[in-house]
């Protein structure tokens, strides 16, 4: 004998299948926006980061001009793109004329490579391959060239591709800045927009953890990069001053490595080649240089780090690794710190404490 089904159990039946149809739809328009809007997914975060750690400079830019939201965006995009667009115009010419110059020298038979101290071939492990390697070039450039020009040539499209990646990160550093400014001339609608998203995600705690997110997107930009970019121009300074050969790409070889918390490996050749190129007293002075922008990150980074928002070295280190593996060179800088947002924002939820305590 059978009994019929009861009426509630088909109606909550339809009811699951209805949800589960509704949900389908949600995740294929969000998959499908997100296909869409992957090889943008850099450039807006970056965007956006730029535009929460400029925020409180806007602030006060907005004040001195009145109040005037929209002009103040204008006045700091255009004030932000002069900073990338000058640095990357000077490092252009600085390559470039140094290429031609080489590639003249070359040419005409006047490049002259001084034979290597004997200091060279006591190294450890490099040293002899080195010093053989440097004796064969000072003897005869132009022979040792020609022992090389296989993987002179099979170097070639690596080093192409690098120089057109390097092109479309600035590209992309560029058009994230314009994303920051348009965010800043339209912040009251980001901020609702931030702000009802938090709190629809977390609930009561959403607010907190929207000031929580804030506040450590400023304090990693400012006490990593920050103190990276102020390291590398000050690295900079030094390669250009003691005539190190390509001081602009050195200069850049140190702000990725910087940013790694690695910057020291880059100084340590540096200082090498210094002591083998030139005089004790020059080589000496540029030690000291090289100590002065090793160690100004201990007095920079307690600074401009904040209280309570620092974050493991680790966790910056694995975020820019990451990022760079993921996005390329933005990813150094994008990954750094939303791997760190991540970091307080998990340590927040599992302790269940406010941002008040997190930042005590």
């Amino acid at each position: 004998m059978t009994f019929p089904k009861p009426a509630y159990d088909r109606t909550q039946l339809n009811l699951a299948l209805e949800i589960s149809i509704h949900i389908g739809v949600a995740i294929l328009l969000f998959t499908a926006c997100l296909l869409i809007l992957r090889p943008f997914i850099p450039l807006l975060t970056w965007g956006i980061i730029i535009a929460v750690a400029a925020y409180p400079g806007f602030q006060k830019l907005q004040l001195a001009l009145g109040g005037r939201g929209i002009v103040t965006a204008i006045l700091l995009t255009v004030l932000l793109l002069s900073f990338l667009i000058v640095p990357v115009v000077l490092l252009s010419k600085t390559l470039v004329a140094g290429v031609q110059t080489l590639a003249a020298h070359f040419k005409e038979g006047t490049l002259i490579i001084p034979p290597p101290p004997a200091s060279v071939e006591t190294w450890p492990i490099i040293g002899a391959p080195l010093n053989s390697l440097w004796r064969r070039a000072s003897l005869d450039l132009s022979e040792a060239v020609r022992s090389f020009a296989p993987q002179i040539k099979a170097a070639v499209p690596g080093l192409l591709s690098v120089s057109a990646g390097l092109g479309l990160t600035v590209l992309q550093f560029a058009g994230s800045i314009v994303v920051a400014g348009v965010l800043l001339a339209n912040v009251q609608a980001a901020y609702e927009v931030t702000y009802s998203l938090c709190s629809r995600i977390l609930g009561d705690k959403g607010p907190e953890f929207q000031q929580l997110i804030g506040a450590t997107i400023r304090s990693v930009t400012s006490g990593i990069l920050g103190v990276a970019l102020i390291q590398s121009v000050l690295a900079g300074l030094g390669f250009l001053v003691a005539g190190l050969p390509g001081s602009g790409l050195w200069a850049v070889t140190f702000l990725i490595a910087a940013v790694l918390q690695v910057g020291v490996l880059v100084l340590i050749p540096a200082v090498i080649y210094m002591f083998a190129i030139s005089s004790a007293t020059k080589a000496v002075i540029f030690v000291v240089w090289c100590l002065v922008v090793a160690l100004v990150d201990n007095f920079l980074k307690p600074l401009l780090l904040g209280r309570g928002v620092a974050v493991p070295m680790a966790v910056v280190f694995l975020g820019a690794i990451g990022g760079f593996m993921a996005m390329g060179v933005i990813g150094l800088f994008v990954g750094a710190i939303v791997l760190s947002v991540g970091y307080k924002l998990s340590f927040a939820w599992l302790r269940g404490t406010s941002v008040a305590n997190q930042e005590t």
